[in-house]
């Protein structure tokens, strides 16, 4: 009698910074090697992702190069990521501010007397109330690139950012993936 596996995959939070890392390089081309270079993970790491990714049914390779499927990591982004991958809040730390304390969202939210959400990093320029990263290297990689800085800084306003925050977190989401 053949076996039935019963295995699931399962989306982990560093496959969702791969994709929006691939996100951020717009039409350039990425191999596994120059994704595993803005991210900060091993190029088997960014393989076993792109195939979790894959099976999501959030990218698709064409002519054996990844391609996102925008309209679905938008409603995943919207609507189950932030279920997927709650906010962990620490304690004050240094960091690299996020959510609203960072563009865009800091041009139409004003700052409030609370401390702002920053990613833990001892290179970090802000005081602020530590929320743990997608995967450790997310500050690293996002200061090396503004656009992953900002695609990252979005979700995390979903995830863990009051009402107004979410909602032009959104506005802004919608007009990246376009």
């Amino acid at each position: 009698m053949a076996k039935i596996s019963h295995r699931q995959p399962v989306f982990k939070p560093q496959d969702l910074f791969v994709l929006l890392a691939l996100l951020s390089r717009g039409d350039e081309a990425a191999g596994y090697a120059e994704l595993a270079a803005q991210t900060g993970l091993a190029i088997s790491a960014v393989h076993a992702s792109l195939k979790r990714a894959v099976a999501a049914r959030l990218l698709v390779f064409q002519e054996r190069r990844p391609v996102v499927l925008k309209t679905q990591l938008l409603e995943f982004l919207l609507h189950g990521a932030k279920y997927a991958f709650p906010p962990v809040w620490g304690s004050l730390t240094r960091g690299v501010p996020t959510g609203y304390a960072t563009a865009p969202l800091n041009s139409v939210i004003a700052p409030s007397s609370d401390p702002a959400p920053v990613w833990a990093y001892a290179l970090g320029s802000a005081r602020g109330l530590s929320l743990t990263p997608l995967y450790p290297t997310v500050p690293e990689a996002a200061l090396r690139n503004e656009q992953l800085y900002a695609l990252l800084s979005l979700f995390d306003a979903i995830r863990a950012g009051q009402a107004r925050e979410r909602n032009e977190a959104a506005r802004f989401l919608e007009e990246a993936l376009k």
